[in-house]
């Protein structure tokens, strides 16, 4: 299903002006958050991936409070499908803000992982 035929989340994150370098740094504080962003830059641009498809070891209430953290600070968005929500990657404002950003995320968790 195209992303434009689901329900996005357009209204419930910031819109690129409004992304600060304070926000993205709380988000990425934490190593499971990190971790969900590493395998987004990873991914072809433009790809959905269920939240629950991350494999992190935590409770769905705090898998959505991490999802949360990300959506707000600007990280990534959100289509609802009515029956699960995919998550992507809000790869051209990061990058329009914070060039390289993106990819020191990737570095350091190739850097942790080996």
């Amino acid at each position: 299903m195209a992303r434009e035929a689901a329900i996005s989340d357009q209204d419930d994150h910031p819109s690129r002006e409004e992304i600060t370098l304070g926000s993205i740094l709380a988000a990425l504080a934490d190593p499971h958050r990190r971790r969900v962003v590493a395998t987004l830059v990873l991914a072809p641009d433009g790809t959905e991936i269920g939240c629950s498809s991350f494999g992190l070891p935590v409770t769905k209430a705090t898998r959505t409070y991490h999802f949360r953290m990300l959506r707000e600070a600007g990280l990534i968005g959100m289509v609802d499908y009515g029956n699960c929500r995919k998550t992507y990657l809000r790869r051209a404002d990061i990058e329009a803000k914070f060039p390289g950003l993106l990819a020191w995320v990737v570095a350091e968790a190739e850097a942790a992982s080996g």
